[in-house]
């Protein structure tokens, strides 16, 4: 099931399986996801597809400078002939929602959804409205040098559970892009896949994939070598940590496995921390990216020996 479901979104997302297979462990483990890349690469290809597949409900916002708050989460409008005010959702009211290129967005309007991705629920004029099950964000962004960005909050970022980057293709994956735009292929034309399940159901399964005492303190132990080192004047947070064993998790789920290895750890780390990180200045005065300087990082963090499931 969940394999059919991998293999039909490479077919409307070509050659990029590596970030594919992120996006769908970021949504097992009940994350957000940030794609940062410049314009024109699939990244709303890729939303479009995910929720097209899943079968489940989708809701797109483009950000703007002038977007508002209310845009996002919907409003209270006066009825004139029932003399009262009805609540009209907005997009985020959406099992799957893309926030397109967010960071044209000023702050105010961003921050509106901090509150639906952290707590599952939005606030509108003091009521409390419960969004449905699953929910996943799925924000993209150019690149903070494009003119009219607003660089995201680190309070913002932090709530991210993976940031990925998606890069040019290929010769031959470009090819194949063009040989299916003239074949037809559409993200409007996707059917949901057969017999996709119940996908609580799926997440509760990666939920019993077992972490042993080794490979959480390995875990752990990358996490306090941010905070440590004096490469970085921000350490990854506690939600961090929480959340680089909630995507190995599910990482181990697709890889077929029912325990953690340190490789998931390891193959994470970049996408689940880097954007949470503030390299100290002398890093920044090399130049070096917050994944080049963490690869070097889990380099030197020994990995721990035996049995690791259970």
């Amino acid at each position: 099931m969940v394999d059919l479901f991998r293999k039909e979104l490479n077919r409307y997302f070509l050659g990029k399986r590596e970030i594919t297979d992120n996006v769908i462990s970021c949504f097992l483990a009940g994350g957000h996801v940030l794609l940062e890349d410049v314009p024109g690469v699939g990244k709303t290809t890729l939303a479009r597809a995910f929720a097209g597949l899943s079968g489940l409900s989708f809701g797109r916002i483009q950000f703007t400078p002038d977007t508002l708050p209310g845009d996002v989460t919907g409003m209270n409008v006066y009825d004139m002939k029932k003399g009262e005010f009805l609540f009209r959702p907005g997009a985020v009211m959406k099992n799957v929602v893309l926030a397109d290129e967010l960071n044209r967005a000023t702050p105010k309007t961003q921050s509106a959804l901090l509150e639906a991705m952290e707590e599952s629920h939005i606030t509108v004029d003091g009521v409390i409205y419960p969004l449905p099950k699953p929910f996943m964000v799925i924000a993209t962004q150019n690149p903070i040098s494009f003119v009219g960005t607003y660089p995201l909050p680190e309070a913002q970022l932090d709530r991210f559970m993976m940031r990925l980057s998606i890069g040019y293709p290929s010769e031959e994956e470009e090819l194949r892009i063009a040989k299916e735009y003239l074949n037809g292929m559409k993200t409007e034309d996707i059917k949901p896949v057969p017999d996709i399940g119940d996908t609580e159901a799926l997440k509760k399964a990666v939920e019993e994939v077992y972490v042993s005492d080794a490979v959480l303190s390995y875990g752990r132990a990358v996490i306090a070598a941010t905070r440590n080192e004096d490469i970085f004047s921000l350490g990854a947070s506690p939600r961090a940590m929480l959340h680089l064993i909630r995507v190995s998790r599910a990482r181990a789920f697709l890889q077929g496995r029912s325990f953690v290895k340190p490789d998931d750890i390891k193959e994470t780390a970049i996408p689940v921390l880097a954007h949470r990180l503030i390299p100290a200045r002398g890093m920044r005065l090399e130049k070096k990216s917050n994944g080049d300087i963490l690869s070097s990082l889990l380099l030197k963090i020994p990995v721990p020996a035996g049995d690791y499931d259970g």
